[in-house]
């Protein structure tokens, strides 16, 4: 999921507007819901944490015992709070009501893979010690979070007995980091909600997605009869992760090369780059910072910066050399594609489209890197497609060096021009936090919302703040839990009654 870009006023779009303000009642059951539930809230995200629900390849999810228990903990946290349990497999499904139509409120509980070498505590151990006032934990704000409030905010309704014209139905996807396939063939017999809200994105109220999307070419040897020999090139942990570590070895480094280096050190910033001379070689390291990719500015990209040590540098043409002259030659320091040939552009509202390489992998000598965009309408997918095409071509031209091979994933962005309870949602928020001029935003990252008829997305991450998910130090503060106890109740109560 999933982090605001923008925070630009919607001039462009007509949402349907309703009465502003928030029922007193409802208000009253929200303060209830905090004063009831908060401190086991963030107990029950304690043991949803402890449950390291990253989708392993070749092992089913239904088969994964970190998901048989972390399904069999929601069943029993359902039957206890006495909610209505489904098991669908990749899907599980929470109710509270048996009425015709529903709000489907929309989260995942699997999360991104943690190195925990970066942390202080175990990453899926939460940890409520190390800087106090947060939640430090894989999954706390990327979606556990969300999903322990969304429990307790039904059972706050359920406790008051309050009559709803709608049954809230809580939606927990098990591959939405990895295969929406699962939930694209389950939506085929789910019967569309009335209103539809994901809780894996940002505040105030998104209404636009960018479309996830890929380039990964995959450099093989061609010429290495001459220049500065790199090898063992490594970057980043996953895809959708802005990369925090890249390193390379130099092999038989003489002076001059060694000076360009250094020289080129002088000018990177926000990175530590480490130099270490074991023989002839040299061993380069550089440490940025993580982030989610959906959000490059708000990381410091290790695999970018460690290219840019090398500009200027003749390099062999080795997959790991060609990777390095790859990433200089088209995607550099900047963060929306213009040196990509033609592909940048941006949306009025949307922003731009962003390019980061995250990933670098490798498969005997070949070299893969893999390249996260984040595109926003106003281009259309054939002709980006055919832009993507037309710079590989210039590259390899200009290099005399062919690609082994090129995967392109061109995603769908959203924008909704109408979304009946949008307004209502922001109504919400405004009275929680008392900004007035909050407005509805538009994200980087792509949510479940896509596969829904008319869902927007409401938080958990605040505006202004770095989103920590898919970093390697993922958190949430305990005043956002109780924020969002209050907000999530009163978005429940509200759209259970529209």
């Amino acid at each position: 999921m999933k982090t605001s870009l923008l925070v630009t006023a919607l001039t462009c779009l007509s949402l349907p507007t309703f009465a502003s303000g928030i029922n007193n009642d409802y208000d009253a059951l929200a303060q209830y819901a905090v004063e009831q539930y908060q401190d086991t809230q963030i107990h029950t995200l304690e043991n949803m944490v402890s449950y390291p629900t990253v989708n392993t390849p070749g092992v089913k999810t239904e088969d994964n015992p970190a998901f048989i228990g972390f399904k069999d903990f929601l069943k029993l946290k359902a039957a206890y709070l006495g909610f209505d349990y489904q098991d669908h497999g990749t899907t599980v499904l929470i109710g509270m009501g048996s009425q015709p139509q529903k709000v489907t409120i929309v989260t995942h509980g699997d999360v991104q893979p943690a190195d925990a070498s970066k942390w202080q505590q175990s990453p899926f151990s939460l940890d409520k010690t190390s800087q106090p006032g947060k939640l430090i934990g894989r999954g706390t704000e990327d979606d556990k979070g969300a999903i322990a409030t969304a429990l307790y905010a039904m059972k706050a309704i359920k406790d008051k007995g309050v009559a709803l014209n709608n049954r809230i139905e809580l939606m927990v996807y098990l591959a939405e980091e990895s295969d929406w396939g699962p939930l694209r063939e389950f939506m085929k017999t789910y019967e569309q909600p009335k209103y539809a809200v994901t809780i894996d994105a940002s505040y105030p109220v998104v209404v636009a997605e960018k479309g996830w999307s890929l380039i990964a070419p995959t450099f093989t040897s061609n010429d290495v009869t001459s220049g500065v020999y790199a090898t063992q090139l490594k970057g980043g942990a996953f895809v959708s992760q802005i990369p925090e570590d890249a390193s390379v070895v130099i092999e038989k480094a003489n002076i001059k090369v060694r000076e360009a280096i250094k020289n080129n050190m002088q000018k990177l910033n926000g990175v530590e780059v480490v130099l270490q001379e074991q023989g002839r070689d040299l061993h380069i390291s550089v440490k940025g910072t993580s982030a989610h990719s959906s959000e490059p500015e708000a990381g410091v990209n290790a695999i970018a910066h460690l290219a840019a040590l090398f500009e200027g540098i003749d390099l062999a043409k080795n997959s790991d050399g060609l990777a390095i002259n790859f990433i200089n030659d088209l995607i550099g320091l900047g963060l929306y594609g213009k040196q990509f040939g033609d592909i940048a552009y941006e949306h009025d509202f949307m922003g731009p489209m962003t390019v980061a390489p995250t990933l670098i992998s490798r498969q005997g000598d070949d070299v893969t890197l893999s390249i996260n965009l984040r595109r926003p309408v106003g281009k259309d997918k054939a002709l980006l497609a055919q832009q993507i095409d037309d710079a590989l071509a210039a590259w390899q031209l200009k290099h005399k060096a062919l690609l082994a091979k090129v995967e392109v994933d061109i995603g769908t962005p959203m924008l909704l021009d109408s979304a009946p309870h949008a307004q209502a949602l922001l109504d919400i928020f405004k009275h929680y936090t008392a900004d007035e001029e909050a407005t509805f935003i538009s994200i980087g990252g792509g949510t479940n919302a896509k596969l829904f008829d008319n869902a927007v997305s409401f938080g958990p991450s605040m505006p202004g703040k770095a989103y920590t998910g898919h970093s390697e130090h993922e958190y949430l503060t305990v005043e956002q839990m109780r924020l969002n106890l209050k907000m999530y109740t009163a978005m429940m109560l509200t759209l259970g009654n529209m």
